[in-house]
């Protein structure tokens, strides 16, 4: 385990994709399990479902599931399932689960947390697409690096 420098918990879920955290913001029931679940079946591993622990180092701050979280994910018409997941990754992007985001956003929003900027985007998590869009902002925000 990593020592803290500083530590929060917020309501999001949480996947890596190849080594770098994406943060899944959304209201109860708005489908961050969900998207969570289609990044998963492309690759993506699972951090935390539904509380995200955040901790800053430096200027990077790190993404890993609560204790009483860690490995499990909801799924809605199943229950609570244990999955493999990972802590300790680097987050790179969040996503805003909106039910109408602006159809040309830009380059994108940045957003501080814990005093790190970071890329954020809008999507309607539902959307057949959203995995699709996910991974690419997360390309794009690579190479804008």
């Amino acid at each position: 385990m990593m020592a803290e420098l500083s530590s929060e918990t917020i309501h999001a879920s949480c996947v890596a994709i190849d080594g770098v955290a994406v943060l899944i913001e959304g209201r109860s029931g708005a489908g961050k399990s969900d998207l969570a679940l289609r990044l998963m079946d492309r690759g993506a591993v699972l951090v935390s479902d539904d509380y995200t622990r955040l901790v800053r180092q430096g200027k990077t701050l790190i993404a890993r599931a609560p204790d009483n979280l860690a490995g499990k994910i909801e799924v809605r018409g199943i229950g609570i399932v244990e999955m493999p997941h990972i802590d300790d990754v680097p987050v790179g992007l969040i996503v805003a689960i909106v039910e109408a985001p602006p159809r040309m956003p830009g380059a994108g929003r940045l957003r501080r947390l814990a005093g790190v900027e970071l890329r954020e985007i809008a999507l309607p998590s539902l959307e057949p697409s959203a995995p699709i869009k996910v991974e690419i902002a997360l390309k794009q925000r690579r190479a804008d690096a």
